[in-house]
């Protein structure tokens, strides 16, 4: 009995956890992991296992498939599934080897929270990046609430916003080439991009 009560309570215990998390907490969790796999001495030493470990975190918070279809914008309805499947793989790969690439350079920069901004299932979480010179920039995610869960569907950094960017891009390309040009490009790109070296 003594052991079932124990059980409940644990249980009610995540529960209540989970349910009181706001999206500046799911931010903090998944970008302090991303620091301490970066920091690791051992991780290091691996860089395919660092990879991975980059990829399995940055991939609970980041909703790869809203990302790519935001990305596409009009394009998206004129979109088969395959061809929409295929982009959203390609379009996490591109995005997974872009900010692995940039959070390699984690030089000791502090992260600070200001303040989040929540209104019905959407949701910003405003922070400010400090480097070691005191240069400060500011990072600012957008979330969506999927079934209780907090994602990114965007990240603006200096007031840029990165899938505003990549619309813009991908939209010239389109209308000037054609679809299949903005598949290879992100083909020929993601296989461009710094891969990690087996040890």
């Amino acid at each position: 009995m003594l052991q079932r009560t124990l059980l409940i309570l644990l249980a009610l215990f995540f529960t209540t956890t989970h349910a009181f998390a706001t999206p500046t907490d799911d931010v903090r969790k998944t970008v302090d992991q991303v620091i301490h796999i970066v920091a690791d001495k051992d991780m290091k030493r691996n860089d395919q296992k660092r990879r991975q470990a980059l990829k399995r975190s940055i991939s609970v918070l980041f909703d790869y498939n809203e990302m790519a279809k935001r990305s596409l914008g009009r394009h998206w309805n004129d979109r088969s599934q395959e061809e929409r499947k295929q982009f959203s793989d390609l379009f996490a790969s591109l995005l997974e080897k872009t900010y692995a690439n940039k959070i390699e350079s984690y030089n000791n920069e502090k992260v600070i929270y200001l303040r989040e901004n929540i209104a019905a299932n959407r949701a910003e979480v405003k922070s400010k990046i400090v480097t070691a010179k005191h240069d400060e920039y500011t990072m600012d995610y957008r979330l969506l609430n999927q079934g209780g869960k907090w994602m990114v569907y965007d990240v603006v950094i200096e007031g840029v916003s990165l899938i505003s960017n990549y619309r813009s891009q991908f939209n010239k390309i389109i209308t000037a080439n054609g679809y299949g040009e903005l598949v290879k490009k992100l083909q020929g790109k993601s296989g461009d991009l710094k891969a990690p070296q087996a040890n």
